[in-house]
This record gives structure tokens, sequence and C-alpha cells, in this order.
């Protein structure tokens, strides 16, 4: 079924959509030691001849670009926040955050007591407690920050999301993944879409695709996801690319030779 739906998706000039951390890169300990395989590189550079690739990430541009060790066709990060083509809206959800920088500024001691460590990275801000003794103690320190009518100050409410050990905030009005996809499809033209991802995150993204396009959890611990498909790794993932790559290869050579 897998094989099929990789055929049909192709009929439509798709967008090969990615997650970064648990998708195209094994999830580690410390997030700076995160790349992908050389393999997969190789890949992810040769579908990019072929189709328009984006990597859709949690992480900051800054951070992601020099991880990829590929050049694809759109990057957006912070969780769809920033786009690296709308930099005028990815300067409007950072300044959003002024006032959760200033809180952070007042509270940092006791985040950090708790395990929390915080990662200003713009558009959003990342409270990761994967070095935490104890999660809960994390949890409710980070529960009881985000406390207060300060949230809907000047800069409006703030939206708070979950993640692998980290619990992010942006702004409440600006682009999930889910909408930042569908607007990369849109401006590329693409029919349809693939995309594929493994946290809480991606599930938007799943949730709001049609029909037509592929969707992919990477990974098995979410029982419910919306993902038409799974694998189980991101070693899984390559033989998912390697699938991909012949159709589009074998499908660009009969055009040429037609």
């Amino acid at each position: 079924a897998g094989d099929v739906a990789l055929a049909e998706l192709l009929d439509h000039q798709p967008l090969l959509a990615f997650d970064f951390d648990g998708t195209l890169a094994a999830i580690v300990r410390q997030p700076r030691d995160a790349r992908p395989t050389q393999a997969l590189v190789q890949r992810l550079a040769a579908l990019s001849a072929l189709l328009p690739v984006a990597v859709v990430s949690g992480r900051a541009l800054a951070d992601l670009r020099p991880r990829l060790g590929f050049r694809p066709a759109h990057l957006v990060g912070n969780h769809g926040a920033e786009d690296e083509d709308d930099a005028a809206a990815t300067a409007r959800w950072t300044v959003a955050l002024d006032p959760l920088r200033q809180r952070l500024q007042q509270q940092a001691a006791v985040l950090g007591a708790a395990g929390v460590t915080p990662e200003d990275k713009g558009p959003s801000i990342a409270l990761h407690y994967r070095q935490a003794r104890h999660a809960a103690v994390a949890l409710r320190a980070i529960e009881l920050f985000l406390q207060g009518p300060w949230l809907d100050g000047q800069a409006g409410p703030l939206k708070v999301f979950g993640g692998k050990r980290v619990v992010n905030v942006c702004a409440a009005g600006c682009p999930d993944k889910a909408a930042a996809v569908q607007a990369l499809v849109a401006r590329c033209g693409a029919g349809a879409a693939l995309f594929a991802g493994d946290d809480v995150n991606d599930e938007p993204v799943f949730a709001a695709a049609p029909p037509h396009w592929l969707t992919v959890r990477v990974g098995r611990d979410a029982v419910r996801s919306q993902a038409r498909f799974g694998v189980d790794s991101p070693v899984e993932m390559a033989r998912l690319l390697d699938r991909l790559l012949a159709l589009a290869q074998a499908r660009r050579g009969a055009a040429q030779r037609g």
C-alpha cells in the first residue's frame, strides 16, 4: 500500500517536506549533536534535483541550516513561525515574545534549580527539561512560570505546546507546521505533499492533510497518530527515500524518452 501511495503521490508533482529531529536525524541526548547520516543527505540531495524539498523544524533556522548537509528549496523553523522567505513575519513573532523574555530574566534561577533550560529561538522559546533529575518537578516549575495575566499583555496571548521533553511557547497567532506546509505547497505550485514527522507538533500536519497527500509518522510512540503510514526510525526513512527516488528517477527517464 505504501508503494502504491508513493506512485500516486508522484502524479501530483509533490512537495517533499520533512521534520528534522527524530525524522531526518536521530534523537540524541545533546540536541547540538543531531545530524542526518551522510547516506540520508545524499538521498535528499538527489531528490532535491527532481522535486521541491522542504525541511520544517522546531529548530531556529540559524541552528538548522548547518546541520542539513544539503540545500532544500524551502526552510521553515520555529514550528512554522520562522520562514526564510518572510523576514517581516519572523520579526513580528519575535517581538511578540518580549514580555516572556523579561520574565525569563526574572525567573531564570528558579527554572534552573528545577532542571529547566530555556532556549530563546526568536519567534519561539523552548523550555527544555531533558536533563532534569525529576521531570514532574521541572514541569511544575514551567507551569508556574507560565501562569499569570502577563500572558495577555501588549503582545496578546501566547500559545503553549509540548514536545519531547520540552515545552514550547510562541505568539498565539503565529502559524504552526500545518499552516507552514500548506503555504509551501501553494508557493511552489505543487499538487500535493509528502510530510514526515515524529512528534506531537507534526500531528497538525497529518490532521489537516488532504486525502491525496502522503503523511508518515516516524516512530511508534503515538498510538493515535493521524498519519496515513508509519516507519520505525530515521533509518527506515532512508529506505522510504530510496523507493521515492527510484520512482521519481524512473518517471524522469520515461518523460525524457517520450
